[in-house]
């Protein structure tokens, strides 16, 4: 009994959470408003809830088992609103930590504007890993840390790279959404803000 009143509380103790929507405001197609985004993921339970430049990242608010549950009810509502199929990847604040303190370029020393993040949705097989062409689009490399989100380094640029979220999905059977480090960053010190 004490078990799970103790499982409930720590169930309904509020985490942060970064979501990343794919595809969306890239060109003309997609367009969405960040106060629609943002509406959508308050009227799926998300609570705090704040938006990110006009690429679909938002950080919000949930008690700890809910995170994903509101990141696929805020799809279904865009969906619904926007007429548009939405995609969502979900990381807890604490993954969002150890995305950020695990780059492997940045502990080489590596310039952090070339330097992007693709989160997967899921975590891929060795065996879909083992597809990954490392040599696909020199001088661009990529390294896989943790297992679900996978680290990269475009010198050249993304726009330039055959390295692109189309390739991953093919390749290792997910959705991925890639974000540059300053994002990434920009996302962190929201999370972290949340903690003080």
């Amino acid at each position: 009994m004490e078990r799970s009143q103790t499982a409930r509380k720590k169930s309904a103790v509020a985490t942060s959470f970064v979501a990343l929507l794919r595809g969306f405001n890239v060109g003309a197609a997609n367009w969405l408003a960040m106060a629609a985004l943002q509406a959508a993921f308050e009227g799926a339970g998300g609570r705090k809830v704040e938006t990110l430049l006009q690429s679909g990242n938002v950080v919000f608010a949930a008690p700890g088992d809910e995170g994903e549950a509101i990141a696929a009810r805020a799809c279904a509502l865009l969906a619904r609103a926007a007429g548009v199929d939405a995609f969502i990847v979900p990381r807890d604040g604490e993954s969002w930590r150890r995305l950020v303190a695990s780059n492997p370029f940045l502990a080489a020393g590596a310039d952090p504007d070339a330097l992007h993040a693709a989160c997967l949705s899921a975590m891929p097989s060795a065996e879909r890993f083992a597809r990954l062409e490392p040599d696909r689009s020199p001088p661009d490399t990529f390294v896989v840390v943790v297992g679900a989100d996978v680290y990269l380094s475009l010198p050249n640029g993304v726009a330039r790279s055959k390295l692109t979220n189309s390739w991953f999905d093919a390749r290792l059977g997910t959705v991925s959404t890639m974000r540059n480090w300053r994002t990434v960053m920009k996302l962190a010190a929201l999370v972290e803000a949340r903690r003080r």
